[in-house]
């Protein structure tokens, strides 16, 4: 676990006591702010090209040059087939093709933060600024976090570079409006007057941050302690953001007027001409227009390419298109709010962030279904970057290449036990490289909330002198939680599908019996029911004996007396028990191919497993049945069990057929 103290950093000094300038920069999908700390004077947006904004776009000049910003936008009238205006979005392929020329992501990204060091450099006078911090997204996994680094140095921005997680910086900012300008402080007593009477972010309570940008929906929760700022639950969603509403509108207008020359729609759709590039790229850009339009405005006109006319398009059409969307977000809101065992109305507020935070639906759909009206301010897309600023040097650590959780982190963490109304932060584990990922970075504990109007917390754990395997026992069981919560948050409900080699009729139904299982789970549990200790519902071994929600899903838990833990699932189709199996593997930096896996048949049933050994004996297992809609999952969390792998283990004693 990082932990951020609070307080802003203007002003900060190093060692020998001269004024340290700092520079914080939100690379974001289509936009990118930055601020600047400079000469003890309070953080400011740095106009680049005379706007707060640069267009986070880039150009490949036929000479070999990168053209970024708004620049790169004006050349791309001249050759759409050169530009790209959201290289972020596309970090996990590598390289870009921009017209004939091949560009690496890295000189992509590098090219849009030269453009802000050089603004800001010339701002100083020629000077660099002593420290740069970058914010990403909390999910990102340690490649993306490297492929950022290294963008950063490839743009000089030098060697004193810091990582800051977007949740926290925005949680940070959120403090510090709320305080009138600087993070509250238990020391001082009362805060300043806040721009939100009523609301406060004091230490001992919790903030869900929503963002939408324009690529993708990410959520954290984050609580403050006596020392700053703690992730407590994290998730997202990849194919949300301010592009697939674009994209919903520009398809909803093709339903309209295409009819008229459908062979043009589909040249603009799908240019292969300069002229039709040119037109497309106009198009989008007045689509973009009209969506931001209706955020301010019931209706707006949106001017269409000859031959086809102007259309009118509503907010509520745009509503009505887009609702399923931010419906799934809300949903994941409270799933990651759930998985924290606070109550929304416990909350310190929901904050929005980001520009597509904007749409009024939004907040409409958070206020119905959480009962909680979110807070959000003038300008949501500075918000990261303006807090980066309230997070001190010394609570941030990521300051190297190898910023992945180790296991030697784990070992030296001291973990407490769960307490009533708190939480324990846990170190982090290794992220997956790519996709959005669930709850892994600071996974959830299940807790009950203080009978306080704000839910309260715990703050940074005591001594503890419990052993390293009680300690990556926790985290395994955590982890795995984690994923199955978030992976059936998004995934939705409906009725289970059949099939494989468990009997379709059975697996029709996910009623679940005394014991939490449906006929399917108990065909494939066998005697593990009753030979052992099982319960409905998903408990963690290492919480507090509550049952975590698992929206969607029917789950059980079994409790062995050799020191084995075994979570049995009945999802809504096999289509969401293969994606637990690849958020499983991912949050623990494993592919398929690198896991202890391999092929199980029993009892006329047939299937995959796959195990991860983290250290000293302790790991978990997935176990699939081929085309079916349920699975389970075997957690060794003590090396008091016996000396087998867990393959072993579950051949022996778990697999249908063996004895239990």
């Amino acid at each position: 676990m990082v932990r951020r103290r609070h307080g802003s950093i203007c002003g900060s000094r190093d060692q020998r006591g001269a004024r340290v300038n700092v520079l914080s920069v939100d690379l974001g999908t289509s936009n990118t702010v930055a601020v600047l700390a400079a000469y003890g004077r309070p953080p400011r947006v740095v106009d680049v090209d005379g706007a707060s904004m640069m267009p986070s776009a880039v150009f490949a000049a036929e000479g070999g040059s990168l053209v970024v910003g708004r620049d790169a936008e004006r050349r791309a009238r001249l050759d759409p087939s050169r530009f790209e205006p959201n290289p972020k979005r596309r970090i996990d392929e590598g390289t870009l093709l921009l017209g004939d020329t091949v560009v690496p992501v890295t000189d992509a990204l590098a090219g849009v933060l030269r453009r802000v060091a050089d603004e800001t450099s010339r701002q100083l006078g020629g000077k660099r600024p002593d420290e740069v911090r970058l914010t990403h997204p909390a999910q990102w996994g340690p490649v993306r976090r490297n492929v950022l680094l290294s963008a950063a140095r490839q743009a000089g921005m030098g060697s004193n570079l810091v990582l800051v997680p977007e949740p926290v910086a925005a949680a940070a900012h959120f403090a510090s409006v709320l305080s009138g300008g600087t993070p509250p402080d238990p020391r001082r007593g009362s805060a300043p007057t806040t721009p939100f009477p009523g609301q406060h972010l004091a230490p001992g309570q919790a903030l869900a941050v929503y963002d939408l940008g324009a690529g993708t929906f990410d959520v954290a929760i984050v609580g403050a302690t006596q020392n700053g700022f703690v992730v407590l639950a994290e998730a997202g969603l990849a194919d949300l953001g301010g592009l697939d509403v674009d994209q919903a509108l520009l398809e909803h207008v093709g339903r309209q007027v295409s009819h008229k020359d459908p062979a043009r729609w589909q040249n603009l759709l799908r240019p292969m001409s300069t002229g039709d590039r040119r037109a497309q790229r106009a198009l989008r850009e007045d689509v973009r227009a009209a969506k931001e339009s209706l955020s301010r405005h019931p209706q707006t006109d949106l001017p269409l390419p000859e031959p086809f006319e102007d259309v009118l398009v509503t907010r509520v059409e745009l509503e009505a298109l887009i609702r399923p969307g931010m419906l799934r977000s809300v949903e994941l809101l409270v799933a990651t709010i759930r998985s924290t065992g606070m109550a929304p109305d416990r909350l310190a507020g929901i904050y929005l962030v980001g520009g597509s935070s904007r749409i009024p639906l939004i907040a409409t759909l958070i206020a119905e279904q959480l009962r909680v009206v979110p807070t959000s301010l003038d300008q949501p897309e500075t918000a990261v970057a303006l807090g980066a600023h309230h997070v001190p040097q010394e609570g941030i650590t990521m300051r190297t290449s190898d910023i992945s959780g180790t296991i030697d982190e784990v070992q030296r963490t001291q973990v407490m036990g769960p307490r009533t109304g708190g939480f324990t932060p846990q170190p982090p584990l290794a992220y997956p490289v790519s996709g959005p990922q669930p709850v892994l970075g600071q996974p959830p504990r299940p807790l009950v909330p203080a009978p306080t109007p704000t839910a309260q917390f715990a703050g940074p754990p005591a001594r503890s002198n419990k052993k390293p395997f009680m300690i990556l026992g926790a985290i395994v069981a955590v982890a795995v939680v984690a994923v199955l919560v978030v992976v059936i948050a998004t995934a939705g409900g409906g009725s289970g599908g059949g099939g494989g080699s468990v009997a379709a009729d059975q697996c029709g139904d996910k009623t679940p019996d005394g014991k939490g299982f449906s006929k399917c789970m108990r065909t494939l549990a066998g005697s593990v029911v009753d030979n052992n200790d099982c319960k409905a519902g998903l408990v963690l071994p290492t919480g507090t004996g509550d049952a975590i929600p698992a929206p969607g899903a029917t789950v059980a838990t079994c409790t062995l007396d050799s020191g084995y833990t075994i979570f049995y699932y009945h999802f809504a189709s096999p289509d969401i028990a293969q994606q637990n199996v690849d958020a499983f593997l991912a949050g623990f930096g494993k592919k398929k191919d690198e896991a202890d896996s391999g092929d199980w048949q029993g009892a006329g049933m047939t299937g995959k497993y796959y195990a991860v050994d983290i250290a000293m004996g302790i790991g978990a297992m997935l176990f699939t049945v081929n085309d079916s809609p349920v699975m389970g999952t075997l957690m060794k969390l003590t090396t008091g069990s016996s000396g087998q792998s867990l393959s072993e283990y579950f051949n022996d004693h778990i697999k249908p057929g063996s004895n239990g």
